[in-house]
């Protein structure tokens, strides 16, 4: 299986997202956000960071960028897409994803550990985990505050394209368990296709012992086996 890691002017987690990748056996390539062509892959990342500094709205600009023209033919071609933190905010941005991440409810920059629970595994980014399973993930961010219309969050539960969840220690999703305010508490979200994820939490950096945990492993290991 091969990928492609997206780097945009800012990025600050394209190298983790090419790491943990390259540990999995999904073959990553590195693809400027300039370039006009996407090489063939199996799978796009969109990693985290400040893509162009965030001065107009997190990932607006990126979303115009030359190569998300590919992404998008990519992604309408049912392959996968992922995005981790600024590449969620892309996703949303250019339309592959529905909603839009706000400012942080409390207006604060927020690093930490957050426990997530996995909502949905009919899709091949979470099918290595188990239904209601309670994973610990570290977020990074400023605008992770998920926010959508009433129609479409019915839309989105009715067709179970919520994937995580901000939850306590025992998987209950409670407010104090919301660290940015999103509605609902989504953490990450799918489209009504199941081939392109956007998540705030990071994967990338509890994929293997040395970071500290494993928990986000299992997003790379369901790819490969998908």
């Amino acid at each position: 299986m091969k990928s492609a890691v997206i780097v945009f002017p800012g990025s600050n987690c394209d190298r983790d997202a090419q790491t943990v990748l390259a540990a999995t056996g999904l073959n990553p390539v590195m693809v400027w956000h300039g370039d006009a062509t996407l090489p063939e892959v199996d799978l796009v990342m969109l990693p985290g960071g400040f893509s162009y500094g965030d001065y107009l709205r997190s990932g607006a600009v990126a979303a115009k960028s030359p190569i998300m023209r590919e992404v998008i033919a990519h992604a309408n071609k049912r392959r996968y897409v992922l995005g981790v933190c600024n590449g969620f905010q892309v996703l949303t941005e250019a339309g592959l994803l529905d909603g839009v991440l706000l400012r942080n409810q409390k207006l604060k920059f927020i690093c930490k550990e957050v426990k997530l629970r996995v909502e949905n595994t009919k899709n091949a980014f979470t099918a290595k985990y188990s239904k209601g399973q309670v994973i610990s993930v570290p977020v990074a961010h400023h605008d992770g505050n998920y926010f959508a219309d009433h129609r479409t969050l019915k839309d989105m539960q009715d067709k179970e394209q919520i994937i995580f969840r901000y939850c306590d220690d025992n998987g209950e999703i409670t407010p104090e368990s919301n660290p940015n305010g999103s509605l609902l508490n989504i953490a990450g979200i799918c489209n009504e296709k199941r081939n392109v994820l956007g998540m705030m939490p990071h994967p990338e950096r509890c994929a293997e012992m040395l970071l500290g945990g494993v928990a986000g492993a299992g997003i790379f290991e369901s790819l490969l086996a998908a």
